[in-house]
């Protein structure tokens, strides 16, 4: 069906669109909310420009889409525990997403999807990486599909997070959880890999060597080219991303200069976390 109220353009065959015609900072109507949904599911992930966003307006678009997941890394200073800060500069020794990953995959329930709005940026550099693990499961051979399905992988927060000084907003430990390599989308049906670099430690039942040398071909397959998409970003720019079929990765190629801007991450309904 075409879009009535937004207007959208592609941005590859596989993944993303940039959509046109929305102010986030005013709530949608029905059927515009449901355009923007309708291309985030076609899409996978979308972007939007010249957006004047303060906290309540983000969250207030995210809210139409479910409920806000606070995030379970303990923030360094006191704030909004709905709204994640993405912040670096010259005093940065790492920067959030800056390998491949899933965001939170270790969750027993892993987000529905998350929107980052950027607004500041360096003179150059800064963008950002999708890849579809749609086509990443579409381009297996059937014999590797089939041998996929059925295995599951474990995803560890405390493996990523505790080296790199983060420690937990609740509890010891970050979680430890094993999923489906395979799973299912919940609204599209379609197949997906779903494993990545920043999370995935080991997939059960297969020696370590196995495991290992499993893990590392199916990461690298996620990153084909043409899984993917770049988005350049300009400031007051936001990008809305499924997080059940898209991996991203930030680029960190503008040291010592400054990038910031603020997230805000949906939960998944339990009952739709598929297989």
């Amino acid at each position: 069906m075409p879009y009535e109220t937004i207007e959208v353009t592609k941005l590859t065959p596989h993944i993303g669109a940039e959509i046109g015609g929305v102010d986030l900072s005013r709530p949608l109507g029905n059927r515009q909310f449901q355009e923007v949904h309708d291309a985030l599911m076609d899409n996978l992930v979308i972007f939007f420009r010249d957006q004047h966003l303060g906290h309540d307006e983000q969250k207030g678009f995210a809210r139409r889409f479910g409920r806000l997941m606070v995030h379970p890394v303990k923030p360094r200073e006191r704030a909004d525990p709905e709204i994640t800060v993405i912040h670096a500069d010259k005093t940065s020794q790492h920067v959030a997403g800056e390998d491949w990953h899933t965001d939170l995959s270790f969750s027993a329930v892993p987000p529905m999807g998350s929107i980052l709005y950027i607004q500041e940026l360096p003179a150059v550099g800064g963008d950002t990486l999708f890849a579809s693990t749609y086509a990443a499961y579409d381009a297996l051979s059937p014999k590797m599909q089939g041998f996929l399905s059925g295995l599951t992988a474990i995803h560890d927060g405390e493996a990523r997070f505790r080296p790199i000084g983060l420690v937990p907003r609740d509890g010891d430990r970050f979680a430890q959880t094993a999923h489906p390599i395979v799973r299912t989308h919940p609204v599209t049906g379609r197949k997906l890999l779903f494993v990545n670099q920043e999370f995935t430690t080991r997939i059960d039942g297969l020696t370590r060597l196995e495991s290992d040398a499993l893990l590392r071909m199916l990461c690298r397959h996620i990153e084909t080219p043409e899984f993917q998409c770049r988005f350049r970003w300009r400031e007051n720019s936001a990008a809305f991303w499924d997080n059940r079929c898209v991996q991203h990765h930030a680029l960190w190629d503008y040291y010592p200069q400054r990038r910031h801007g603020y997230r805000v991450t949906i939960e998944d309904e339990p009952a739709l976390h598929r297989v």
